[in-house]
């Protein structure tokens, strides 16, 4: 799965991934991480996601990275935000008070820039990419946060047969192998979700729970 693939999703407005509320797991859960004010979070494939105000609002500097600029456009235009924009190695920067996205590569975030990243959020990015791409972006990503840091996962577990993704299935199995090594894992909640997302049902899908786990950064070996 190349970039092609989701520029076309957010030309095209295939964006059912998007959601228009903030993630009521990300309230429940993320006070319990227990992140001080001024922290850097970092947000990955980040799309137009309400979540980083609610982050914003917690004190919290953001760190968004995205493909797409059209996400990034909207984002900063449905919010009234007025960025600065300005080019680096790593793409454009758009910054607006304690939020900053950048257009560019996840993989080309640097170790300076991830190490300065206390904090992670990740609702989209790990069921958003296939099986063969998950361990490079799990050990790029979180192998080079700080030993500290402290973070929520939210996936998604069904039948992968059953449905192609995206968004895919990562089971818990799955998710210890990728974090181990560098982080801890703690299951915070599980539940069905089935009934509240239709559309999956219509896909095919008899079982679909969102799983939410707490990261801790460990001392590598």
């Amino acid at each position: 799965m190349d970039a092609d693939f989701w520029l076309e999703r957010w030309r095209d407005g295939r964006t059912f991934f998007h959601q228009s509320k903030i993630t009521p797991l990300l309230q429940k859960y993320w006070p319990s991480l227990a992140l001080p004010k001024g922290s850097r979070v970092l947000v990955p494939l980040c799309g137009k996601s309400l979540d980083m105000i609610w982050l914003a609002q917690q004190g919290h500097y953001v760190l968004g990275i995205e493909l797409s600029q059209l996400a990034i456009d909207q984002f900063f235009t449905e919010n009234n935000l007025q960025p600065q924009i300005h080019e680096s190695t790593l793409g454009r920067h758009h910054v607006a008070a304690n939020i900053e996205l950048i257009c560019g590569d996840i993989f080309a975030l640097d170790a300076t820039t991830l190490g300065e990243c206390i904090g992670a959020y990740d609702r989209a990015a790990l069921v958003a990419l296939p099986h063969d791409m998950r361990e490079r972006y799990v050990k790029h990503v979180y192998g080079q946060l700080p030993d500290s840091y402290r973070g929520l996962l939210l996936t998604l577990d069904y039948e992968q047969g059953q449905m192609e993704g995206p968004p895919f299935s990562v089971d818990e199995a799955e998710v210890r192998a990728l974090y181990q090594g560098h982080s801890t894992i703690t299951v915070m909640d599980r539940r069905d979700i089935l009934t509240k997302e239709p559309k999956f049902a219509e896909r095919g899908l008899t079982r679909l729970d969102t799983v939410v786990y707490g990261l801790n950064g460990m001392a590598r070996a």
